[in-house]
Order: C-alpha cells, then structure tokens, then sequence
C-alpha cells in the first residue's frame, strides 16, 4: 500500500522525496523522473532502461513491423543517410 508524506517545494522549483519513501522504492542520487502535471495532481515516475531482454523484444517487433511494411535495411539506411545529410 502507498505511503503518504508531506513536503513543500522551494524557491527554486525543487521537491525533497521523504527519506522512508526513497528507501522503500531504493531511489539514489541520479535517478531520472518523468514529470506529470494534472490539474492538482503531480506525479512522479522513475525513468528505468529496459532490461537486455526486453530490449531484444522491442527490436524483434521492429523488425518484424518493418517486414509487414515491406522495409529493408537498404530503405533504412538510405533514410538515416537523407535526415543526417539535412543537418
């Protein structure tokens, strides 16, 4: 069940996360967060790198996506080579 706490917000935008919440969800220095603002709702979602495992399924669905859409790597090439010539 989630932990309620109170904090408040400096002068300078910033947001101190109570120490028994950061311990609970193993937060550390660094960690990335997505930002969502609603009304009066803030929440706060770490941002975590997929696992080698669940990088290989995104690819694997690229790939196959791109078959169904009748892509090969030359059309893609050609397209990364056309976007970087235009920088």
């Amino acid at each position: 069940m989630a932990t309620a706490a109170t904090t408040k917000m400096s002068s300078k935008g910033q947001v101190v996360i109570p120490e028994e919440i950061r311990k609970r969800l193993r937060l550390k220095t660094g960690d990335r967060f997505v930002v969502l603002g609603e009304k009066d709702t803030v929440i706060l979602k770490t941002i975590t790198p997929p696992s080698m495992a669940e990088f290989d399924e995104l690819i694997a669905e690229a790939r196959r996506q791109a078959r169904e859409a009748g892509l090969k790597q030359s059309d893609v090439l050609a397209a990364v080579n056309s976007h970087r010539r235009r920088k």
